[in-house]
């Protein structure tokens, strides 16, 4: 299949559902898995655009070390610490804890700031089977070649979010292939693994496991900062726990993401905003 431009315009065919004036359990329950003892504020970022996004209650899993300091930075999330190995990251006895917390939750989003491990590696194997709406990002993607398989008989089609290396590691290949062909490789990531795929880049592509693929041509150089794709992360997680489905969710992540980006550009310039200054942009433009 061709790809279809996305546009704003386009996201009329996939409205995101309507929020009305229930308390914070009817506007949706997410947990954000992040963090790490050198890499805390990936999870400050994602909780925040999450937020932003809509999401209604937030809970954050992350290292012990850093918990009390993630629970000030987000005053609005539960923040939950949990075992930590000598490296900074998630020992193996946090694994039960978080796919716990996973079951209680309308959504996931699980990657941002986690460092590659053995530990990473089985928290993304309970994730794949929770059957919840997951979006999956950053050092978890590195660990999630072992569960293809589970991840493609998942009840609903997990989100994945890489950038190229991240992509080599998904595929198993050389990280020039990729960005050689992302086209290719993203549609070969989303049927391997039965995932809504973006390929990240100055255009992004997002491929469904059944063909149909959409290019973004956002091309903002100043989304191309440290912790942007932390962001977008917790954007497409709290629309998903909100209640959108996968799709909708990524297609209206990608956009906002690439709005706020534009929005900042005509604001502060077309280089030099922090991805800390995205999130804030990202209510006035759902209500557009």
């Amino acid at each position: 299949m061709s790809a279809v431009e996305l546009t704003r315009e386009l996201l009329e065919d996939f409205p995101l559902p309507k929020q009305g004036n229930g308390d914070k359990h009817d506007h949706g329950k997410l947990l954000v898995v992040a963090g790490s003892r050198s890499v805390p504020g990936a999870a400050v970022l994602c909780a925040e655009a999450a937020m932003r996004a809509g999401a209604g209650k937030l809970q954050i899993a992350t290292v012990e070390s850093i918990a009390v300091q993630l629970g000030i930075a987000v005053p609005e999330s539960r923040s939950v610490g949990l075992a930590e190995a000598s490296d900074g990251g998630f020992a193996d006895s946090a694994v039960d804890d978080i796919a716990g917390l996973a079951a209680d939750v309308d959504a996931v989003v699980a990657g941002p700031g986690l460092l590659e491990s053995s530990a990473c590696e089985r928290i993304a194997g309970e994730l794949v089977n929770a059957g919840t709406a997951l979006a999956l990002d950053a050092g978890i993607l590195r660990s999630l070649r072992p569960h293809a398989g589970q991840s493609k008989h998942s009840m609903q089609p997990p989100v994945l979010l890489p950038h190229s290396g991240e992509m080599a590691s998904l595929l198993a290949c050389d990280q020039d292939a990729v960005e050689a062909d992302p086209e290719g490789c993203g549609r070969a990531c989303a049927e391997l693994y039965g995932a809504i795929t973006l390929m990240k880049g100055a255009d992004s592509r997002i491929v469904h496991p059944d063909g149909r693929l959409w290019l973004y041509r956002g091309r903002t150089p100043g989304l191309g900062v440290s912790g942007s794709g932390d962001v977008l992360a917790g954007i497409v997680g709290g629309l998903l726990a909100r209640g959108a489905d996968p799709l909708a969710a990524l297609l209206w992540g990608v956009v906002l993401h690439g709005e706020a980006g534009n929005a900042l550009s005509r604001k502060i310039g077309k280089v030099g905003f922090l991805a800390r200054e995205i999130p804030d942009e990202i209510p006035a433009l759902l209500s557009d």
